[in-house]
C-alpha cells in the first residue's frame, strides 16, 4: 500500500533536521516493502516575509489530499511571538481536527535523564493531550475605560468582586477564556482508554485542577469518569496538575497513560521530554485518528544554531516512527525505533546536546546504517 506523505520543512534547524528523517522514513520503508511519496511544501516563516501569506484555504485543501503530514519545525524571531504559531500549527490543528497530541515519555538506553537512579524500563508512558479546546480556543481581550460591549461581563464582574472602576482609563485588564466541550472531552478521554487497551497499558491517570476551576476542569472529570465504566480492566486514578509535576519527577515508573486537558498537557509533556533525555529525543503527534494527522519533533526552530549542522534529529526521525506507526506499518516503525535505541546505546554518533560531536547529518546516516543492519539488508 502506497501513502502520500506533505513535507513542511518549516524554520530554523527544521530544514536539517527533516532532510534526517526523511533520509530514514525512506530507508525504512524501502526495507519494509512500503510505497512512500513525499511533497514538500515551503510553509513557515521566509515563505511568509516573502508572501504575507501563512496558510489560506487552497493550501488546507492541498494538504487534505495527504494521507499524513511531517513537519521539521516554525518560528522565526522576525516575525512577532504567535503569528506562525495561530496562523500555520493552530490552523492545521484545527481545520484538520486533530484533537489528540501525543506524546510518547521513554528513556532509551544511553540517553541522559536528570533523575537521579532512573532507568529506562522506570520512565516510559504515553501523555495524551487534548488539542482543541480549553484556553486555546482564542476566546478573550483586554479592556480599558469604556469596554466594548463583548467585554460587559468581564467587566461587570470585576465591579462586583473587586470593587474596580473599570470605567476609569486608569484600569485594564486581560482575560481569556477556557472552554471545554462534554463532545471534546469524551473522545480524547476515550483515546487514551483504547491506547492503553491497544498497547498493553494498566493505568490511565486524568490530569486537571477541578478543585480550583470547577467548571470547566468539573466537567473533564466527570467525563473521565463516565468513559472509565466501559474500561472495567484498566486501572483509574485522577490527579490534579501540580502534584502532577511532582510526582513525574519523583516517580515516573508510576505511570502509563496520563490524559490530560489543552493547556496542562502542553506543559507537562515539556518537563516529559526533560526526563527522556531533552528536546532533542522528544516526538509527538498530532492526530485525527479518522483523518489527516500531523507529525513533527517538540522543540522548536532554534534559528541561532540553523545551518551549523549540529542540531539533534532524532526528535524528528522518532515523529517519523509515530507516523509509520499511525498509518498502521508497525514493520518499518518498528525498525525506526529500534535504530534509534541502538545508536542511542552504542553512544558513537550523538550531537551536542547529549554530550557528542557528531554533525546532524552524521547522526541521520548512523541510524540508516542501523536500519539496514537491524534488518540484514
Amino acid at each position: 500500500m502506497g501513502y502520500k506523505i506533505a513535507v513542511i520543512p518549516g524554520d530554523g534547524i527544521g530544514p536539517e533536521v527533516m532532510r534526517e528523517g526523511v533520509k530514514v522514513l525512506q530507508a525504512a520503508c524501502e526495507l519494509a516493502g512500503v510505497e512512500l511519496s513525499l511533497e514538500e511544501f515551503p510553509y513557515g516563516g521566509e515563505y511568509y516575509l516573502k508572501t504575507g501569506k501563512l496558510l489560506e484555504e487552497e493550501d488546507l485543501k492541498e494538504l487534505s489530499r495527504f494521507d499524513a503530514i511531517y513537519l521539521g519545525a516554525v518560528g522565526d524571531p522576525r516575525i512577532p511571538t504567535g503569528v506562525l504559531e495561530r496562523g500555520l500549527l493552530l490552523t492545521l490543528r484545527f481545520y484538520f481536527d486533530q484533537y489528540v497530541n501525543l506524546r510518547p515519555i521513554k528513556l532509551y538506553p544511553g540517553a541522559p535523564c536528570p533523575l537521579k537512579d532512573k532507568k529506562p524500563e522506570d520512565i516510559d508512558f504515553y501523555v495524551v493531550r487534548e488539542n482543541t479546546e480549553d484556553f486555546y480556543v482564542g476566546l478573550g481581550g483586554r479592556g480599558r475605560g469604556r469596554w466594548r460591549e463583548e467585554h460587559r461581563m468581564v467587566r461587570e464582574l470585576y465591579q462586583l468582586k473587586l470593587g474596580m472602576d473599570v470605567e476609569s482609563d486608569r484600569e485594564e485588564i486581560a482575560y481569556q477564556l477556557g472552554v471545554m466541550s462534554r463532545k471534546g472531552a469524551e473522545r480524547v478521554i476515550r483515546y487514551a482508554f483504547e491506547l492503553a487497551k491497544r498497547e498493553g497499558r494498566r493505568k490511565v491517570t486524568a490530569v486537571d485542577k477541578a478543585n480550583v476551576l470547577t467548571h470547566v476542569y468539573g466537567l473533564w472529570r466527570e467525563v473521565f469518569q463516565e468513559v472509565a465504566k466501559g474500561y472495567p480492566e484498566i486501572e483509574t486514578e485522577l490527579a490534579f496538575v501540580d502534584a502532577m509535576t511532582m510526582w513525574m519527577v519523583k516517580n515516573p515508573e508510576w505511570y502509563e497513560v496520563v490524559v490530560t486537558p489543552n493547556m496542562f498537557g502542553d506543559i507537562i509533556t515539556d518537563l516529559g521530554a526533560m526526563l527522556q533525555g531533552g528536546m532533542g529525543l522528544a516526538p509527538g503527534g498530532n492526530l485525527n485518528p479518522e483523518g489527516v494527522s500531523m507529525f513533527e519533533p517538540i522543540h522548536g526552530s532554534a534559528p541561532k544554531y540553523a545551518g551549523k549542522g549540529v542540531a539533534n534529529p532524532l526528535a524528528t526521525i522518532l515523529a517519523g516512527k509515530m507516523m509509520l506507526e499511525e498509518l498502521g506499518e508497525r514493520e518499518a516503525s518498528q525498525l525506526v525505533e529500534s535504530a534509534v535505541r541502538e545508536v542511542l546505546r552504542e553512544g558513537k554518533h550523538l550531537t551536542y546536546d547529549l554530550g557528542g560531536t557528531s554533525k546532524t547529518h552524521e547522526v541521520g546516516e548512523a541510524v540508516v546504517r542501523k536500519l539496514r543492519e537491524i534488518h540484514g539488508g
